[in-house]
């Protein structure tokens, strides 16, 4: 979302792109199952040092956060060209892996790793505020952000009441087994609303049952995952208060509203700036605040329409890609600094 949906813009900007990524997506597809291999990590970071020898064919790197994670910045400048501008984007408060790591001797050897970076950076983009305030205070030259956002193309005549589409309204979910956790606050809750009959709960991408959770699981795919929001009636995205959570973009709110779909969400981070609280969704903190919101919603067929439909309107005007890829496109030709990046 954040790199390769940019492609055909920064194409049609005149900008050659090549994809190079860390992981392989069978290892990240076993992340979801809690399984890793030492070996595809090996052969992951080999196969980015070989990529690295060829920087020079490059007028500009473009990196997702860092380029070895858990490694010391001294070695990624020694695989960085100084003739070859860098640009950092983030859209997770990822430095925060180390510089709050519980155990001493990472915050030691890693804490300083992306100020670092980020100060030698020719650009930082950043997801929201959070992330680019710690740029800026880094000591970083130059930072923009750029919200992460969904393709229009992609959410299309999804604008509709399904109040007539189920016996009961369905409270829907999108996530990775990382993130899952955030639900369990509100578990019984969930339990309460289920248990009454008044709505059904949908999660998609994690296994729910083996947590504990009282909703259908989904699997995730990138062909269907439109569909599956689509069929939610009310979006939700809880979050705990705490220094990694605030730097979240709040993706999968935004796809919620380019579904057309009211959504109730903690108030953590750019939460509070998607969310307009009474406009196009709720943002509550308590369980109280969380199941008042939730059946204000499953009451009144007429305000989640309402809702939704302000929600889409506000992804139309700030999060889609359709407003920030000719913005990137002219950030990353400012950054190499030449008009004919390459041709």
């Amino acid at each position: 979302m954040r790199l390769m949906q940019y492609n055909p813009w920064l194409e049609s900007a005149g900008i050659d792109v090549e994809i190079s990524p860390l992981f392989s997506d069978e290892y990240v597809l076993g992340l979801q199952h809690n399984r890793r291999h030492a070996g595809d990590i090996v052969r992951a970071y080999l196969a980015r040092l070989q990529r690295l020898l060829q920087r020079g064919k490059f007028d500009l790197i473009w990196i997702e956060k860092e380029i070895l994670p858990w490694l010391p910045a001294w070695v990624e400048f020694m695989l960085l060209s100084r003739r070859v501008p860098y640009v950092l984007d983030y859209d997770d408060a990822f430095f925060h892996l180390y510089d709050l790591h519980p155990r001493a001797v990472v915050r030691w050897l890693l804490a300083g790793k992306h100020p670092a970076l980020m100060r030698k950076a020719a650009l930082v983009i950043a997801g929201n505020n959070y992330l680019a305030d710690f740029a800026r205070k880094a000591g970083a030259g130059r930072v923009e952000i750029i919200p992460t956002v969904v393709d229009l193309d992609r959410y299309v005549n999804l604008r509709h009441n399904r109040s007539d589409k189920g016996p009961m309204p369905c409270i829907g979910w999108i996530g990775q087994r990382a993130s899952a956790m955030n639900l369990m606050k509100y578990k019984e809750v969930f339990l309460r609303l289920s248990d009454e009959g008044r709505a059904c709960f949908s999660a998609v991408g994690i296994d729910a049952q083996s947590l504990g959770l009282p909703m259908k699981s989904v699997e995730w795919r990138e062909e269907t995952e439109v569909e599956n929001i689509a069929d939610f009636d009310i979006g939700i995205m809880p979050l705990v208060d705490a220094p990694f959570e605030r730097g979240k973009c709040g993706y999968k709110l935004i796809q919620y509203m380019a579904c057309a779909l009211p959504v109730v969400a903690s108030p953590v981070g750019v939460n509070s700036d998607i969310v307009e609280h009474g406009i196009n969704g709720f943002l509550a903190d308590t369980a109280g605040e969380w199941e008042r919101s939730l059946r204000m919603l499953l009451d009144d067929s007429e305000l989640r329409h309402r809702m939704g439909l302000a929600g889409r309107q506000k992804v139309e005007r700030e999060y889609c890609i359709q407003v920030t890829g000719p913005r990137l496109a002219a950030l990353l030709k400012d950054a190499a600094k030449v008009n004919n990046i390459g041709k």
